[in-house]
């Protein structure tokens, strides 16, 4: 995840989740789909904010998407929006 500080009254979100590292369309819109939730349920300070996939996270020959897939990637995301309150001073 990167980010920014904005000069807007609200925190902006991106979401990059590459073919490469997430073949199916299924999974890309999952992972997006995840992240915005998310991302609208936790308060954050105004900052710009692009979550992008670093490792694959399914092959075509598996399901397209699973609640193994969805709940490790609730872990990680929350776990990076954590961090971004703490260092935005927030708890």
């Amino acid at each position: 995840m990167y980010t920014r500080r904005n000069t807007l009254p609200h925190a902006r979100l991106g979401v990059v989740a590459a073919k490469r590292l997430a073949p199916r369309a299924v999974t890309r819109n999952t992972v997006k789909r995840v992240t915005r939730e998310l991302f609208r349920l936790t308060p954050l300070p105004p900052i710009d904010c692009i979550v992008r996939l670093s490792k694959p996270v399914n092959t075509k020959a598996g399901p397209a998407t699973t609640a193994r897939l969805k709940r490790e990637l609730l872990s990680e995301l929350k776990q990076l929006f954590a961090s971004q309150r703490l260092a935005a001073g927030k708890p």
